[in-house]
């Protein structure tokens, strides 16, 4: 069985030796002031799994966002153990999901994920373990759809001030999608919803670019030379490692090229990835039923006691 919990959902599969069963969902994280509330999380999926007929898993892989900052690993492991009772049970944090589902497999690699944020992650499985950003919209996630869609905005108001760098077609683009100008301080500054509001901008500015806006080509650009620093910072050291891209940003031919172009000067070459973290933590929890154990780490990777 693989759980994947992220800010839109919980998502659950199993896998009884004819292939995948259909994902089932519940919401996804809920962040009080003690954190993460893993106990709703895991009655959540413990009910998922009573509908799919199953009493319980022989191997369970529980894939998170917020392992690291917004919970503590040992109280997430004994609360997925003791609500869904699986024989073997890992913990892993989103990052090595990402990475294993969009490899494919568990091998050394690295992935940058473009979404609303961004992050890369690196591992051999072993020595390195490296991530690099997710530090959010307001200190990092560079190249992310937040960046590209705040690099738009400012572009935008460049061009309503009439000073050099501005986007008249970003500026029209933002007004019909945001409103008055003079409302976008609030929306982008005080709402809970910021990264989101900013996210929505993104393909404005890759549109632009894509019909010949120079200024917006210069946004996607740099954003995919930022997502492929990462990727190769979250990559060094490892040998001959495979690297790979996913997230919805990257749908945006602009943005895609830069990256690869970005990676290719370096040397190296990025794939796009072939899965996601529910695929990555179900490839975890068949190695952890046939072999009783996965690659652990401190931070990233906690399994708990093999049944006597």
């Amino acid at each position: 069985m693989a759980v994947d919990v992220g800010g839109s959902g919980l998502r659950l599969v199993t896998d009884t030796g004819a292939g995948p069963r259909p994902v089932r969902c519940a919401p996804g994280v809920r962040v009080g002031a003690g954190g993460i509330d893993i106990g709703a999380l895991a009655a959540d999926a413990r009910a998922l799994l009573a509908a799919e007929g199953v009493e319980a898993a022989d191997a369970l892989c529980w894939s998170t966002r917020g392992l690291l900052f917004l919970s503590e690993p040992a109280e997430v492991l004994a609360a997925v153990e003791s609500a869904l009772g699986a024989r073997r049970t890992a913990v892993v944090s989103d990052a090595v999901a990402n990475l294993v589902g969009a490899l494919g497999e568990v091998v050394p690699g690295a992935v940058v994920a473009a979404g609303t944020g961004a992050v890369a992650f690196g591992t051999d499985f072993a020595e390195h373990w490296a991530r690099v950003d997710g530090w959010g919209h307001v200190l990092g996630d560079r190249g992310s759809a937040a960046w590209v869609g705040l690099e738009g905005l400012r572009a935008a108001l460049r061009a309503r001030d009439g000073v050099g760098g501005g986007s008249a077609a970003v500026l029209a683009a933002a007004g019909t999608l945001l409103g008055p100008v003079g409302s976008w301080p609030r929306r982008v500054m005080t709402g809970a919803d910021a990264p989101e509001v900013l996210a929505s901008v993104a393909p404005l500015v890759t549109e632009a670019a894509e019909a010949g806006d120079v200024v917006a080509a210069g946004i996607c650009a740099a954003a995919g030379a930022a997502l492929g620093d990462s990727l190769l910072s979250a990559a060094a050291g490892l040998e001959a490692p495979r690297l790979v891209a996913t997230g919805g940003l990257l749908g945006a031919r602009p943005v895609w090229a830069a990256l690869e172009a970005h990676v290719a000067g370096a040397g190296s070459a990025v794939r796009p990835a072939v899965g996601g973290a529910l695929d990555g933590a179900l490839v975890l929890a068949r190695r952890l039923a046939e072999t009783g154990d996965v690659p652990r780490h401190g931070e990233y990777v906690h399994v708990g006691a093999r049944p006597a």
